[in-house]
């Protein structure tokens, strides 16, 4: 390759400064570091090969030198036609002589940049294996804390086994806490470490979900010794889950001999530690969803068959949904909050669930819209009731009862339960700001 072929140095730092410029927010900082020590010893490779060019340049400018005067030297030995050609080269060694001061020039500008180049990438490079030391240090930290949290679980699990009887709220809340620092170990630079601790956490829930169900399921039969003992054999008892987002079924322990059709139920709700019960008004069928007021309360059912009254309750207080309060947390951030939702019924005359209308949940009113056409918007008001549904139906858990107006009234069906809670507790968190207590019919105002 002669040297007018050889490619200009600023083309080559540019192409590869553009490189890495290019790449930077695809690579992580390990990789970062090694395209730093790449740049760098391709800037120190560009650096010889300037040298090697001025060297060469310096050799030619001492040829042309010599030639020159070997150049006059023959001028005046001759005449004639050879003596002009001998003037017509001195000429051309002049320009020569002119042009390769000029490369000179800009081989020495060349050299200056590629220079504060190499200074640049040797810093940037020490910059990035110090940050790749430092994230090294915090991912062991992080993962050391991960894995004390994972002990822990399994220490509470242990004694989950030992004692049935122990706080199953406070271990749940725990359990949160752990899961969430194994996901903060997932953003670091251990993914494979993270993704191991977050299956093991996973299987810890499921365990523990498992011994949960069991102690329910103790605390139920032991209840039921305890009533066969004061009034004989129970003839009803409570199926499902004892927590928001489900749905609890009345069913009868002897199914040929109870007709559950010809009796009448109504449900209540009671605090923890009080015996006194308040009626959940229209909650007369033989299903019923907790809503937000239910949780931390016992649910309890009433069933009179024939003049003979019978009492079914759940085992422990209705728990919350996982995750729900962070989820209303985040929600309260916005302005108003939207919901896709179905208009089951308005004024208790059922409706075609084939339009989706669009629910606005803000800080001063409440709006249901399709499209450009407002069903209802009306400001927080001691008129206005909302709760969940009341009623029996696989869709009551994902459902609410919503009155903006006395002479209005709605069944709205939600895409999920979480959807629906949510709802409910954001649009009574707002009516409280507003002084103002959003229930269902006939509940007291008083929480």
């Amino acid at each position: 390759m002669t040297f007018s072929e050889m490619p200009a140095l600023k083309e080559i730092v540019a192409k590869e400064t553009a490189d890495l410029l290019d790449r930077r927010q695809r690579l992580s900082v390990r990789e970062l570091a090694l395209k730093f020590e790449k740049g760098l010893n391709t800037a120190t490779l560009l650096s010889n090969e300037v040298k090697w060019r001025q060297a060469a340049l310096l050799e030619r400018d001492i040829l042309l030198k010599n030639l020159k005067n070997v150049l006059e030297s023959l001028q005046s030995r001759v005449a004639g036609k050879h003596r002009d050609e001998i003037e017509e080269s001195l000429s051309m060694v002049d320009v020569l002589a002119v042009q390769l001061s000029k490369r000179e020039d800009e081989l020495l500008q060349q050299k200056a940049e590629v220079t504060k180049i190499a200074t640049s990438l040797k810093l940037a490079s020490e910059d990035a294996r110090r940050i790749v030391e430092e994230e090294r240090s915090n991912a062991h930290i992080e993962i050391e804390s991960a894995r004390a949290a994972v002990r822990r679980v399994q220490q509470i699990v242990k004694e989950q086994e030992v004692d049935p009887q122990i706080n199953v709220k406070q271990d749940e809340g725990e359990l949160k806490e752990k899961a969430q620092e194994a996901r903060r170990v997932k953003m670091l630079h251990c993914p494979s470490k993270a993704m191991d601790i977050e299956n093991e956490i996973q299987v810890l829930r499921e365990q523990f979900a498992e011994k949960s169900s069991n102690c329910v399921h103790l605390l139920k039969e032991l209840e039921l010794h305890q009533r066969y003992k004061e009034n004989g054999v129970p003839s009803y008892e409570l199926e499902g889950l004892e927590s928001l987002g489900s749905m609890l079924h009345v069913v009868a322990k002897n199914d040929g001999c109870v007709d559950l059709s010809k009796t009448t139920i109504q449900w209540f709700r009671m605090q923890p530690k009080e015996n006194k019960k308040e009626i959940i008004s229209g909650a007369v069928k033989q299903a019923y969803a907790p809503e937000p007021h239910d949780v931390g309360r016992y649910l309890q059912a009433e069933i009179n068959h024939s003049g003979k009254i019978s009492v079914v309750k759940t085992a422990g207080p209705v728990d919350p949904a996982a995750g729900l309060i962070d989820y209303v947390e985040t929600l309260v951030k916005n302005p108003e909050s939207e919901y896709n939702v179905i208009v089951l019924q308005v004024n208790g005359i059922k409706q075609p669930t084939d339009s989706i209308h669009v629910l606005s949940v803000g800080k001063l009113r409440m709006r249901l819209a399709k499209g450009k056409t407002v069903i209802a918007k009306e400001f927080y008001s001691s008129s206005m009731q909302l709760c969940g549904v009341r009623g029996s139906g696989d869709a009551a858990p994902q459902a609410i009862y919503w009155q903006p107006r006395k002479d209005l009234s709605l069944v709205l069906g939600f895409e999920t339960t979480r959807e629906r809670n949510s709802a409910i507790m954001l649009a009574r968190r707002y009516a409280i700001d507003c002084n103002i207590v959003l229930a269902g019919p006939g509940d007291k105002n008083h929480w």
